[in-house]
């Protein structure tokens, strides 16, 4: 649901690049600490918060928001049940992408809490079983709808990180990921999620990309890769900003204008986050500068999420979204997203 980050996440996918619900974390080869850690150091619940990689979660709400606010009425118990299934889903395939990577992990990654034995492998699958099974049942309380759009989502999820992500369909099943996860916040609010599917081609745009680049992170590549995120990151950002709501619902003066704001604000946040690190991994497509491409396309997620609230005529769902960003980077000073 990261670009897990890259993930992509993987993540990547960091987790694709944590776009996303999917567990994504970024292939980069992260360099190994002078000495592994003890199983107890920094505790089992430092452990699991890094193997979980905690503050992608803030990555998540937004998408069942911005989901919502495209369908009649205000969220509500059942928006907040999705929140939670979109959570748990998420984080189900954080701890299954480091389950289906302990071997890599084990020669790139040995720090990481599976290679480390900070975290048993079994555990950390029983977790993205446990994970995922209460992801579908809180779907199931938010309504039949929720649970028939939350239920491709897990397939995705798994799908992925058991073997997608290594292959070319890989960007597009994160894609699809964040956008399920986006109709799953409709799905609660309505029958319907029709109405949501611009916002979900928007979101699942700007993950293709990321993930798309994500995969460079290691090796660096084409500037190519950076410049079409680039490109891209520019036109979602012209949609945003010029095209009116497709809903309907901000049609009151005072709503609208709140609306237009949040939507223009929210659009250049998203714009200044992605575009100047896609710029320079595009005129320099180092290892490096495409980690840094990623990062900033992970953290523009926010913006963009909050951008579509106020899009669909929800100011105060934007306003909520856009205060996800600070704790997100502060969340991220203590335990990595990727």
């Amino acid at each position: 649901m990261t670009v897990t980050g890259s993930g992509a996440g993987g993540a990547t996918a960091a987790d694709p690049v944590a776009v996303v619900v999917g567990g994504e974390r970024p292939a980069v080869a992260e360099p190994p600490p002078a000495r592994l850690p003890s199983r107890s150091e920094g505790g089992w619940a430092f452990a699991w918060a890094e193997l979980l990689r905690l503050p992608a979660l803030f990555t998540v709400p937004g998408d069942i928001l911005a989901g919502a606010a495209t369908v009649p009425g205000r969220p509500g118990a059942r928006t907040l049940c999705a929140i939670g299934s979109s959570l748990c889903l998420y984080e189900a395939g954080m701890a299954l992408n480091d389950w289906a990577d302990r071997a890599e992990d084990a020669a790139e990654r040995p720090h990481r809490p599976l290679p480390s034995g900070r975290v048993r492998p079994a555990a950390a699958f029983t977790a993205a079983c446990a994970l995922t099974a209460t992801g579908l049942a809180l779907a199931a309380r938010a309504g039949r709808p929720a649970l028939a759009v939350a239920a491709p989502l897990a397939a995705t999820v798994w799908a992925y990180d058991l073997g997608l992500k290594r292959t070319p369909a890989g960007p597009v099943a994160m894609a699809a990921a964040r956008s399920l996860d986006l109709l799953l916040g409709a799905a609660a609010g309505s029958a319907r999620v029709r109405p949501a599917l611009p916002s979900a081609a928007l979101l699942g745009t700007h993950t293709l990309a990321l993930t798309t680049v994500s995969r460079h992170e290691t090796r660096g590549g084409s500037p190519l890769t950076p410049l079409t995120a680039l490109v891209t990151t520019g036109a979602l950002t012209h949609l945003l900003t010029r095209t009116p709501s497709p809903t309907g619902q901000d049609a009151a003066a005072p709503t609208r204008t709140a609306g237009h704001a949040l939507r223009v604000a929210g659009a250049l946040a998203y714009a200044a986050t992605a575009a100047r690190p896609y710029l320079h991994a595009t005129l320099n497509p180092s290892p490096p500068l495409t980690q840094k491409a990623v990062g900033g396309g992970i953290r523009a997620t926010i913006p963009l999420q909050a951008a579509l609230c106020a899009r669909s005529g929800a100011p105060v769902s934007a306003l909520i979204t856009a205060a996800l960003t600070p704790l997100a980077a502060r969340f991220a000073k203590k335990v990595s997203v990727t």
